[in-house]
C-alpha cells in the first residue's frame, strides 16, 4: 500500500502530465495510458510465452513451428501495435497542438538565457501588458502561444496543459492552449540551454478573464537580463 501510493503521488503536482488541467495535456494522458496499458499486457504476453518454452525445454520437449512464433510475436504483433498508436497519434494531434482553434487571447513567448517573457494581446491584438517569469491564462478560454527565442534554443512547456514546443531563434512556433481549472501549475524549459537551465521555470496562475488586466499592471516593467537587449524581431511562424 505504501509503495502504492508513493508512485500514485507521483502522478500529481504542479508539474505533472498524468494531472492534467486542459483539454490537450488530457489527450497526451490518456495517450500515456493507453500506451502503458496496452504494452504491459504485450510484456505479460512475453513473459508467460518465454515461461512456457522454459517448461518445454525442462520437459525435453521442442518447440513445436518456432519459426510461427516468430512471425507472430516478432513481426505482426508490433506491426498492429505501431499501426494503432500511429492512428492514434494522427486523429489526436489537432486536439493537443490547438490546430483549427479560434483563440481568445494571444501570448507572445520570447525565450532567453535565463529567462521568459511574455507579452499578452487581446483577440484585436491590443498589447495588455507584460510580464517576466510569470504566465497568466484566462479560466477556460484558448490561448495562441507565439513562442520563439533570441539566443539558443529552449523549449516551452507546461506539463498540465500540453506538450513541449521548441524557442528557435529567427523562428515564431505557435501552440494553443486551454486552462480548464484554476490549480497550481508550472512550466519550465525543456531543452538544455546553458548553465542555469534547470532554473529556467515560471507559475502559471489561471485566472478569470475579468481579472487579469489588474494581475497585469501589478506586475513589474520587463526587463532583459543585464547586458542583453530586449528582443526586436519578428520571425516567420510555423503552426504545429
Amino acid at each position: 500500500m505504501a509503495l502504492s501510493g508513493l508512485a500514485l503521488a507521483g502522478c500529481a503536482g504542479p508539474q505533472s502530465a498524468l494531472d492534467p488541467a486542459g483539454p490537450a495535456a488530457a489527450q497526451i494522458a490518456f495517450g500515456w495510458w493507453l500506451m502503458a496499458g496496452a504494452f504491459t499486457v504485450v510484456w505479460a504476453l512475453v513473459l508467460a510465452l518465454l515461461w512456457r518454452a522454459l517448461r518445454r525445454r525442462e520437459a525435453g520437449q521442442a518447440l513445436r513451428q518456432p519459426e510461427r512464433l516468430v512471425v507472430w510475436g516478432g513481426l505482426v504483433l508490433p506491426t498492429l501495435v505501431l499501426t494503432a498508436l500511429l492512428v492514434y497519434g494522427s486523429l489526436t494531434s489537432a486536439r493537443v497542438t490547438g490546430v483549427g482553434a479560434t483563440p481568445d487571447m494571444v501570448v507572445e513567448v520570447t525565450a532567453r538565457q535565463w529567462q521568459w517573457h511574455f507579452r499578452y494581446r487581446d483577440a484585436d491584438d491590443r498589447v495588455l501588458g507584460e510580464s517576466v517569469d510569470a504566465l497568466a491564462m484566462p479560466l477556460g478560454r484558448m490561448v495562441e502561444f507565439r513562442i520563439t527565442s533570441e539566443d539558443v534554443i529552449h523549449s516551452f512547456w507546461v506539463p498540465r496543459l500540453g506538450g513541449k514546443i521548441d524557442a528557435i531563434p529567427g523562428r515564431v512556433n505557435v501552440l494553443r492552449l486551454r486552462a480548464d481549472a484554476a490549480v497550481p501549475m508550472r512550466g519550465q524549459c525543456a531543452e538544455f540551454c546553458g548553465l542555469e537551465h534547470a532554473r529556467m521555470l515560471f507559475p502559471v496562475r489561471v485566472m478569470a478573464a475579468e481579472a487579469m488586466p489588474e494581475w497585469l499592471a501589478a506586475q513589474p516593467p520587463a526587463q532583459a537580463p543585464a547586458g542583453r537587449a530586449p528582443p526586436r524581431h519578428r520571425a516567420s511562424e510555423n503552426v504545429l
